[in-house]
């Protein structure tokens, strides 16, 4: 029993961890691209790694200030979705679903390779470009601060504080839009394109804005996710992420503000808690009705897959008895993609 408690504390922790911060970043973006507009976009780790790139390459390979890095860092994530964008909106969900998705594994291929290695630092990756923003912490970042039944470093504090800031004011900014007459413009193109296109909507321009603005949080959610392990690598930028901020946003609710976010929070408890208890179980002397022992037909490393498969076959469930998530709209996602 003290076992599972344990596990549940940690999963606790790990709902408002930097990671948590990352993917529910990652859906909110999501959310307004595929929740509001309709667009299928399966590269969304993309505009995290330039996101995070972009800090990492400024201050570590280029000596400017990280302030400097953040911008650069949105910047290039408003040429990404315009490059994404320019050729395919204008086209079927598919095309942007294949063209996002594969440019994510191309950009990633790239900045591994040994030919940008002066750069992004390829395989060995990028260091020490944080300082300057934990030297802005108000308290210790070598201390220790118990909150909740959870300790944290206060590194870790100060990063998670930024996170969820970024995070808030970005509900904050959905909201808003989604109750203005462009939001409800994005609704309309989402569920009926040729509609609003009679009416005047230039849908094309419509489309855009809401890829850049997605891609905008998906890039300040690599922003995070860089300064919260203070390295870079490109293999840190698979594109299973994406599909991971897929997953929280359907667990949450898409087309829903606080979804993506709900959902990102229990994603990573569910994954903490599972593999905290599943380890747990392993290493103990535990027996299944003392037919056999656990550890006998586990082992260590089979945890890291067998807890994705129970984050699977939640999905699965969920998508048959509530495919709406848990704060959305049924309406919402019998809606075709466009």
């Amino acid at each position: 029993m003290g076992e599972l408690l344990d596990a549940f504390q940690l999963g606790v922790r790990a709902m408002f961890a930097y990671q948590a911060v990352f993917f529910a970043l990652l859906a909110i973006g999501l959310n307004l691209h595929f929740g509001y507009t309709g667009l299928l976009n399966f590269g969304q780790i993309a505009f995290a790694m330039v996101g995070g790139y972009g800090i990492a390459i400024s201050v570590a390979q280029w000596d400017l200030p990280f302030w400097v890095g953040v911008v650069v860092g949105l910047g290039a994530a408003v040429i990404l979705a315009l490059l994404l964008g320019l050729p395919t909106l204008r086209l079927r969900a598919d095309y942007l679903a294949i063209v996002t998705i594969a440019s994510a594994e191309a950009l990633r291929l790239l900045f591994r390779s040994v030919g940008s290695s002066e750069i992004t630092g390829s395989t060995s990756g990028l260091f020490d470009y944080n300082s300057s923003f934990f030297s802005l912490c108000p308290w210790s970042v070598s201390g220790r601060f118990d909150i909740l039944g959870t300790r944290w470093r206060g590194s870790e504090l100060w990063v998670i504080t930024i996170g969820w800031s970024i995070v808030l004011l970005a509900c904050l900014l959905v909201w808003a839009l989604m109750r203005s007459p462009w939001g409800r413009v994005l609704r309309a193109v989402r569920e009926d394109e040729d509609a609003a296109r009679a009416l005047g909507k230039n849908v094309y321009a419509f489309k855009m804005q809401s890829l850049v603005l997605g891609g905008v949080f998906g890039a300040l959610g690599g922003m995070i996710y860089a300064v919260g392990t203070g390295s870079q690598n490109p293999d840190q930028y698979q594109n299973a992420n994406t599909f991971l901020a897929y997953g929280a946003l359907i667990l949450g609710g898409a087309a829903r503000v606080l979804g993506p976010v709900i959902g990102a929070m229990l994603l990573w408890f569910i994954i903490a808690f599972s593999d905290s208890a599943l380890a747990a179980l392993v290493s103990g002397d535990n027996s299944f009705f003392g037919l056999f022992e656990w550890g006998d037909l586990l082992s260590t490393t089979d945890i890291a897959y067998i807890r994705f498969i129970i984050i699977g076959l939640g999905l699965m469930l969920l998508m048959i008895f509530r495919p709406q998530g848990i704060l959305g709209d049924r309406r919402e996602v019998m809606l075709d993609a466009r």
